[in-house]
């Protein structure tokens, strides 16, 4: 590899192996192929803001950047995922929801997600705001707590 293409191609991490028969990292007692690896490989969607939050989240475990950008609000979704190599989730807790039921336009989802960083014991607390976009729940935006 040349030195400009090493310094313009950002090396991306490895994504974690996962299967069809694999515990579904969202937490829920399905295999991923019957749970969220749905919603991951289309064309599917999540019923609820719950079920896209818990697919979301897996979709971090399993570095899936196209399912993520696609269950992003046009108007708040970045140009690509930066995921963090020394960073691997370790699992999700929903605390909370508002609304985001098949028959609403808006919902809300209240979660911990725990990670390891380089070692280190993290957890992201967040307060996650959904809405429907052309039919399909997206991700809005969210608040960290605590």
């Amino acid at each position: 590899m040349s030195r400009r293409n090493a310094r313009t191609t950002p090396a991306r991490p490895a994504r974690p192996a996962l299967t069809p028969d694999s515990p579904c990292p969202c937490g829920l007692d399905a295999p991923y192929g019957a749970c969220c690896g749905r919603f991951h490989a289309g064309p599917a969607t999540a019923p609820t803001a719950e079920l896209l939050m818990r697919s979301r989240y897996s979709a971090f475990v399993a570095r899936d950047e196209p399912y993520l950008l696609r269950t992003w609000a046009p108007r708040t979704r970045p140009a690509d995922v930066d995921f963090d190599p020394a960073l691997r989730w370790t699992g999700l807790d929903i605390e909370e929801t508002g609304d985001g039921t098949p028959f609403h336009q808006h919902g809300t989802v209240t979660f911990r997600a725990r990670y390891r960083q380089g070692g280190a014991a993290g957890e992201l607390h967040e307060r996650s705001r959904f809405e429907r976009h052309e039919g399909a729940w997206v991700y809005v935006d969210g608040e960290f707590l605590d």
